[in-house]
């Protein structure tokens, strides 16, 4: 999923796309509202965290323009100022929800899962595309939730991106290198743990006994794959 920051302080904005790209996010950050509007047309992202006091176009202006470009993606404002007349402008000009600064980590995370499942079916995804089975677990991509036997189970977007790449090759081998592209990009090299530490701590989540797993299994010398 692509995410667009707009956001005029640099430390803001950096420490947005560190968190939010360790998450599996693919990141377009700009730095003012006209380069935001640019990078909105350019790129369409799926989700947009605006600032509303930035340089050349403030947040509401920027939102009110995504909003004649595309009256269905999802928008949240990020901003440090909390009057109440604030929030209200900005869920009236279309956002669909309003965070202020500061925030912690794990609010932010959680804010966007939470907005992203709320305007799932205005996104329009579809259903096939959205839901599928592995063994006993149900996989929901757009919530980013997966779900056994009544317990939800949170899930990042490279969660869903490894689930969603194993199943549509379900009983063929997903090679590393293949699993590494695919899921981190070309940030990812090819001598880091990464890729072992992000299956062992799924497996702890998405398996029954992780120490068995069904899901997500090792192919020693090859890689992975679910059956």
């Amino acid at each position: 999923m692509k995410i667009l920051i707009a956001e005029d302080d640099d430390h803001t904005r950096e420490a947005l796309r560190e968190v939010l790209s360790m998450e599996g996010y693919e990141l377009v950050t700009a730095s003012d509202g006209l380069q935001a509007i640019d990078f909105f047309r350019a790129t369409r992202p799926d989700f947009v965290c605006l600032d509303v006091m930035m340089p050349g176009q403030n947040g509401y202006e920027v939102c009110k323009q995504i909003r004649k470009i595309d009256e269905n993606v999802p928008i949240l404002f990020i901003t440090a100022k909390a009057e109440e007349i604030d929030t209200v402008l900005g869920l009236e000009l279309g956002a669909d929800d309003y965070m202020t600064k500061p925030f912690g980590v794990k609010e932010i995370i959680a804010r966007i899962r939470a907005i992203m499942r709320r305007t799932a079916a205005r996104v329009g995804t579809k259903a096939k595309e959205e839901e599928f089975l592995m063994d006993d677990l149900r996989v929901v991509s757009t919530e980013l939730r997966a779900y056994r036997e009544g317990e939800e189970i949170q899930l990042s977007p490279r969660d869903v991106k490894v689930l969603t790449l194993l199943y549509e090759r379900r009983g063929k081998v997903v090679d590393r290198n293949t699993m590494a592209d695919e899921v981190w990009g070309v940030d990812y090299f090819p001598e880091s743990r990464a890729l072992d530490q992000h299956i062992s701590q799924l497996r702890k989540r998405v398996e029954k006994d992780p120490t068995n797993p069904v899901i997500i299994r090792t192919v020693h010398g090859a890689g992975y794959r679910f059956e």
